[in-house]
């Protein structure tokens, strides 16, 4: 906050609460906010009916509990009086804001991503392991994915998902994030919404799904074919299998986050399908599925030690397939550390 000019640093709903005082707030109508002053005392500003499930920590913050007849934001502004510039969190439901503008009409706002983003980025060694466990869960079923155990020809894409959500469940993720199952022709929506389009032999299914354990989030896509491989998806396939390994060894400490992307990207457009590829190659993991550092083009940032993100490449051909490969990665000092280790290949099932 020094560094940046930040006076006041604001944050109600969203990751970046429970990240520094370990509350997460419930998306309320009634107004949570942890008031970070540059110089002085901590607040959470919190409703008096929430505050028994905060867990107090003297020295770190106050709780400042309000009533159902006060303004919550009144209360805010005064523990921010004489801030001339604030930084309010990505997540603030935007009524909130409206609120606080005319009780400090002096103040300028920013971005608090640029104040918190930074400490959030870098994994200590605890999170890794958590993220490490989770991609572990899902690599799991995965592999239950690409052995044929879970059935797919006759089933619905939404049966499908419906299973792959169960599963992560099973092995231990408290929340479900996404299960995306695309069959054949829908593949080539990368976020595609399972329906009731029934799976059929002799195509491809690409599946992407996470969910969050003990607070920290995996992600890893896979796709297997309904019985003989075609040889223009073999051929696809095989470039992007390349892209992606290139990808996730390009990411050293120290790397542009773009040179990343570049990697991936050059080998696809190379091999002719570069107008097929038409996002960016990965985004930050941790407390979010999406987070930074985000690995684009334009993001110049050098990966650091501890920083996790995806890499996973697409090839979308509109009416035909789609494919993807996704792992996260963790920038290490010793290199690239894959978080995920089901197989890379393009699995073959009877269905």
């Amino acid at each position: 906050m020094t560094d940046q000019g930040v006076d006041t640093l604001l944050l109600s709903v969203g990751h970046d609460l429970p990240y520094l005082t370990g509350y997460e707030a419930m998306p309320l109508e009634r107004l949570t906010m942890l008031v970070v002053p540059r110089d002085g005392d901590v607040s959470l500003v919190i409703p008096q009916l929430e505050a028994p499930r905060v867990i107090e920590q003297p020295g770190v913050f106050g709780l400042v509990p309000w009533g159902e007849t006060e303004d919550p934001t009144a209360i805010v502004a005064k523990l921010a009086s004489g801030a001339r510039t604030v930084a309010v969190g990505d997540q603030m439901w935007a009524r909130f804001l409206v609120e606080l503008l005319p009780q400090l009409p002096d103040a300028s706002y920013r971005r608090a991503v640029d104040v918190v983003g930074p400490l959030r980025r870098v994994k200590d060694d605890a999170e890794i392991e958590a993220l490490a466990a989770a991609g572990a869960a899902v690599d799991r079923i995965a592999r239950e994915l690409q052995s044929g155990a879970i059935p797919l020809v006759g089933r619905t894409e939404a049966e499908v998902s419906a299973h792959l959500s169960a599963r992560i469940l099973e092995e231990g993720h408290d929340v479900v994030n996404f299960a995306i199952v695309a069959a054949g022709e829908n593949a080539a929506s990368p976020h595609h919404h399972a329906g009731s389009r029934v799976i059929r032999e002799g195509e491809i299914v690409l599946c992407d799904f996470g969910g969050t354990m003990a607070g920290y989030c995996s992600d890893t896509t896979r796709c297997v074919v309904t019985g003989e491989i075609p040889a223009d998806i073999a051929e696809a396939y095989e470039v992007l299998h390349t892209a992606q390994q290139a990808a996730v060894a390009a990411a050293e400490v120290g790397t542009p986050c773009e040179e990343v992307d570049r990697t991936a990207r050059r080998i696809i457009t190379e091999a002719g399908y570069g107008e097929y590829f038409v996002h960016r190659t990965g985004h930050g993991i941790g407390l979010e599925a999406h987070e930074d550092p985000y690995i684009v083009e334009g993001n110049d940032l050098p990966l650091a030690h501890g920083h996790a993100f995806s890499v996973e490449p697409g090839i979308y051909v509109p009416g035909r397939f789609g494919m993807r490969l996704e792992d996260i990665v963790v920038a290490t000092d010793d290199g690239p550390r894959p978080l995920n280790a089901s197989d890379h290949l393009l699995a073959t099932v009877d269905g």
